[in-house]
């Protein structure tokens, strides 16, 4: 698959899935936002700043940004998926945010003048872009010299069962391709070292990297279930293509693997594993 293949297929599988994280936006909000906590920590905003989210999703990390910088700092809140970028518009409307603008920008190749914007922020995304040398000069281009640049990755998939227990049963299965080395995906930036060189070498200094916990708090068997088709753009599209009867033998393979963090109460917290990164 060449470079554009994937990612015209990438942006057509986040697409997908915005509805799911449409509706899912509150599960998302509680669950990731640790991780969310960590990057405004570190950033620090002032009234006034110019703050970049980068892969937003539905949009609720930059949001936490538009009440710190207002009333005259704006978030520019921004998804490479056109479908994506609605679901964060409508929900920042919904919450009666005004100072929140809403592009489709790809990572790789911001469509925004140098020396533009005072923070860049970016929560669980820049693993799954197909160059993230590319996105990282990037950033470093875009930001003003002593802006932040703050995001978290997850780290390795012995670390990350939500994840990595539903894609070992697709690969075992021979549903899905076991992922080639350095290919994005969402284990890819996981080492926090290879991580530190790929930012110093685009320009950053004073670079933190930190290790935060984070769960998926599934309410039962079906929740944890249709959150990887409500959420998992690439184990969605594979799932979604299987016939009835492959569909529930993985169903019951997944939530085989999800056994041992089962509760009594049957909600299955799966644990999370990210790295953060906080540079100049």
């Amino acid at each position: 698959m060449t470079t554009d293949d994937f990612r015209e297929q990438s942006r057509q599988t986040w697409d997908a899935v915005a509805p799911g994280w449409e509706a899912r936006d509150a599960f998302l909000e509680a669950n990731m936002g640790v991780l969310s906590e960590w990057i405004v920590t570190r950033v620090a905003p002032t009234p006034g700043d110019i703050v970049l989210d980068l892969g937003a999703g539905p949009g609720d990390l930059g949001h936490r940004f538009a009440d710190l910088v207002a009333p005259h700092g704006t978030v520019i809140s921004t998804d490479f998926s056109a479908r994506m970028v609605d679901v964060a518009r409508r929900l920042g409307t919904d919450r009666g945010l005004t100072n929140v603008e809403y592009r489709q920008l790809d990572a790789e190749d911001m469509a925004l003048d140098d020396d533009s914007v005072d923070a860049i922020v970016a929560r669980a995304v820049l693993m799954l872009v197909s160059d993230p040398v590319a996105a990282f000069a990037e950033s470093r281009r875009v930001l003003r010299p002593g802006g932040s640049l703050a995001f978290t990755v997850f780290s390795t998939a012995d670390r990350n069962p939500w994840a990595a227990i539903p894609a070992a049963v697709l690969v075992r299965a021979g549903h899905l391709e076991r992922p080639r080395a350095g290919a994005p995906g969402v284990f890819s930036l996981g080492d926090a070292e290879r991580l530190r060189h790929l930012v110093a070498d685009a320009g950053f200094t004073d670079i933190e990297i930190d290790e935060v916990d984070v769960a998926f708090h599934y309410r039962n068997a079906d929740d944890a279930w249709n959150a990887i088709g409500d959420l998992n753009g690439p184990l969605a599209a594979t799932i979604a293509d299987l016939s009835d009867d492959e569909r529930a033998t993985t169903r019951r393979a997944v939530l085989d693997g999800y056994q041992p963090f089962r509760h009594p109460d049957g909600s299955f917290p799966v644990p999370g594993h990210a790295v953060a990164v906080h540079a100049r």
